[in-house]
């Protein structure tokens, strides 16, 4: 009888080898540990320290905070996405002084903090309140929660735009020849062909943005604007307790999380057309 391997088992895959112990894995399998390690350490600390009294007191004005930033981040991004179009355009435009124009304002929304644009709306503005009282503006720029709409709305616009501009950038110029080909308007090109393209590259963008604008919302407690992490540094004014800034940690980390599965089942979804 034969004892060579038959047709079959010679077209059978080798046997997989297993994996080396490099160091590079070594490390990774460490650095997992030590993560592992720090999350059990914080559960078990906030099981040991967890106070009922203080989340029966506290709990429903984190409720309240929370729903404030969600608010004010989902606002702002939504009026980010308005004013960005516009300012895309200009970025891309031939004309000298709207992308002049554009560029100045990407530059400073971009290149200034935050906080600081915040502090210019919030507080400089009222340097000129006889001026906005003449325009009827005051009424608006007096309340802090309208100069943080209106800060977080220009500073993610900025933002938008250059996630915008580079998107269409990225539709191969094919696509405006061919469809001009087919006699179609410009305008319908760029809604009906580029765009959807431009906003799948422009997915994960997005969502980065969102998520970095949501951590930076704690920064509206300055302005005594009670969000979530106001609420946190007056529940911490009147308890000295450290564990309220660590359970506004938490419930930072469980929406970034939630958020960011969320935004992969998006894309995932839209995107998988173009999955093999």
């Amino acid at each position: 009888m034969p004892t060579g391997r038959t047709t079959a088992e010679a077209m059978l895959p080798p046997p997989a080898l297993p994996r080396p112990w490099t160091a590079k894995r070594v490390a990774g399998y460490v650095i997992v540990a030590i993560w592992l390690a720090f999350f059990t350490g914080l559960a078990i600390y906030l099981y040991d320290a967890w106070r009922i009294d203080l989340f029966e007191t506290y709990g429903p004005r984190y409720w309240s905070g929370l729903k404030t930033t969600l608010a004010l981040v989902s606002i702002s991004v939504l009026l980010g996405a308005v004013v960005s179009i516009p300012v895309a355009a200009g970025r891309m435009s031939k004309n000298r002084i709207f992308r002049g124009l554009a560029y100045a304002y990407v530059y400073f929304f971009r290149g200034t903090p935050l906080l600081a644009q915040t502090f210019l709306i919030y507080y400089g503005f009222g340097s000129f309140r006889p001026f906005l009282q003449e325009w009827g503006l005051w009424v608006f720029f007096r309340d802090a929660w309208n100069c943080a709409i209106f800060a977080f709305t220009l500073n993610t616009a900025a933002y938008q735009a250059e996630i915008l501009r580079g998107a269409i950038k990225s539709v191969p110029i094919g696509q405006w020849e061919g469809a001009a080909a087919l006699g179609l308007s410009k305008l319908v090109i760029f809604w009906k062909i580029i765009m959807p393209q431009a906003l799948i590259v422009a997915l994960r963008p997005y969502g980065n943005e969102i998520i970095l604008l949501l951590k930076s919302s704690a920064l509206v407690a300055i302005i005594t604007v009670y969000d979530l992490m106001g609420e946190t540094r007056r529940a911490y004014a009147r308890t000295f307790d450290f564990q309220t800034y660590l359970w506004a940690a938490v419930i930072y980390l469980v929406i970034v999380e939630m958020l960011r599965n969320v935004w992969d089942r998006i894309e995932r979804r839209l995107t998988r057309h173009l999955i093999r």
